[in-house]
């Protein structure tokens, strides 16, 4: 598929002649003013505005969805500067093809021209491929800049990212896209056949890429539509777009954190929405429900004890009656859990409890607590003393059950809300007892 807005001296959408080819082909900026929806970026203030006024680039990392532009600026960078422009993508090229890549450009070097290597989608290189380009970065002999979809966190060696700079590309915004359309439309020298309605709903499809827009008002273009399309009649005429949504990679990961934080903020709508936006999308139903199941451990606890009963019902019913009509029950247990109080206690108190076993080691229970099957046992003093809080009046002794040499620890503190506000008082009511005993 054609890069978007890759400079090109055969078309221009002022009005000029252009060249036949594929629309997004024809509209390819000449120069990094005419990119849109990266001013952060490109703009006078922007990381690269301020790069090519310096005329000196560093090497970069541009990291951001599909259609936003990532080749299209690495090309129009090296122009910008003057340097030589090679172009790799991780999907067809080997370390064999990098080294022939390296050789040429420390030739070039040698007769005095700097060479920018930019690598489409670079995180497809394993970690071995990506050390290589290390000392080539470090010597000079390339200016590297790597596209990616995916987070350079995750992605990325340590070490490569310590040699670059991280540029984030925005989706483009409905403006973006907007003048992206209107560009198309002076090149054609006529109008899409859309309604206002239809082409709101058109900008929206693209869901932030640029070059899947072209691609469908390409296709417009090429009909011939007698009257203005609505959004239904546009509808039927174009392919649906599928949101984009990679189940083993970062949207996923993203989706997953923004349903989590929607529970955790008590806004069930926005849950909702996330957790449509995940179902829609593909995702795997029990997953889901496996992290929402952990969200009535972590973030309810307590404060409602059937929260947890809640999402283990959702996953009987969704085995039971399977897909579509078991995500019925998966939307239930996502409301009771967004609505539900809220409590981390259980989840602090684990991982402090966590700890201090950890920290303390082997240090043996009290041995007024210990089981004495034998007599031996008996003799040492397993279970002397100790108090059987059924036979003793309240049904409680007010024992110690610590360990010698450590003192008694409060992992768990009950939050004032839900249920756990009345655990709080029976936390109370045991404490008196055990300073009065």
């Amino acid at each position: 598929m054609a890069d978007l807005f890759v400079p090109d001296s055969r078309r221009s959408f002022d009005g000029e002649a252009v060249a036949a080819g594929p629309l997004a082909d024809r509209l390819r900026p000449r120069t990094l003013e005419e990119v849109v929806g990266q001013d952060h970026l490109t703009g006078p203030d922007g990381t690269i505005g301020r790069m090519v006024a310096a005329g000196r680039l560093s090497s970069l990392i541009l990291w951001g969805p599909p259609g936003t532009g990532k080749t299209t600026i690495a090309r129009l960078l090296a122009d910008a500067v003057g340097m030589r422009f090679e172009a790799v993508s991780a999907v067809f090229s080997g370390v064999a093809d990098l080294k022939k890549v390296f050789a040429a450009a420390a030739e070039y070097r040698h007769l005095g021209r700097t060479t920018l290597l930019f690598v489409d989608e670079i995180h497809r290189f394993n970690r071995a491929q990506q050390d290589g380009f290390l000392p080539y970065v470090e010597n000079g002999t390339i200016t590297l800049v790597g596209a990616t979809t995916e987070n350079p966190s995750f992605a990325l060696n340590a070490a490569l990212l310590s040699r670059a700079q991280v540029l984030i590309l925005k989706r483009l915004d409905e403006a973006a896209l907007e003048q992206l359309l209107h560009r198309a439309e002076m090149l054609e020298h006529r109008e899409l056949p859309l309604t206002s309605e239809a082409r709101a709903a058109l900008i929206n499809s693209a869901d932030g890429d640029g070059r899947f827009l072209l691609n469908q008002a390409e296709t417009l273009f090429a009909v011939d539509i007698e009257a203005a399309l609505d959004p239904e009649a546009l509808a039927a005429l174009l392919h649906r777009r599928m949101a984009v949504y990679d189940k083993d990679r970062d949207g996923h990961y993203n989706l997953i954190s923004a349903l989590h934080k929607s529970l955790r903020g008590s806004d069930p709508q926005a849950a909702l929405y996330w957790l449509a936006r995940m179902l829609t999308a593909g995702e795997e139903p029990l997953y889901v429900l496996r992290r929402i199941t952990r969200f009535a451990s972590e973030d309810i606890g307590l404060a409602d004890p059937q929260a947890l009963v809640q999402c283990l019902a959702a996953k009987d019913a969704y085995e039971f009656l399977g897909s579509p009509e078991g995500e019925l029950a998966i939307v239930q247990a996502c409301l009771y859990c967004a609505t539900a109080p809220k409590s981390n206690a259980a989840y602090v108190a684990q991982k402090a409890a966590w700890k201090a076993a950890q920290d303390t080691g082997s240090l043996a229970p009290p041995a007024n607590i210990l089981n004495a099957p034998t007599k031996l046992m008996k003799d040492i003093g397993y279970g002397k003393d100790y108090a059987y809080d059924h036979d003793v009046e309240g049904g409680f002794s007010g024992a110690n059950y610590w360990p010698d040499g450590m003192k008694p620890a409060r992992f768990y503190k009950p939050v004032e809300r839900g249920f756990e506000a009345r655990i709080s008082e029976r936390l109370a009511y045991w404490d008196k007892k055990r300073r009065e005993g």
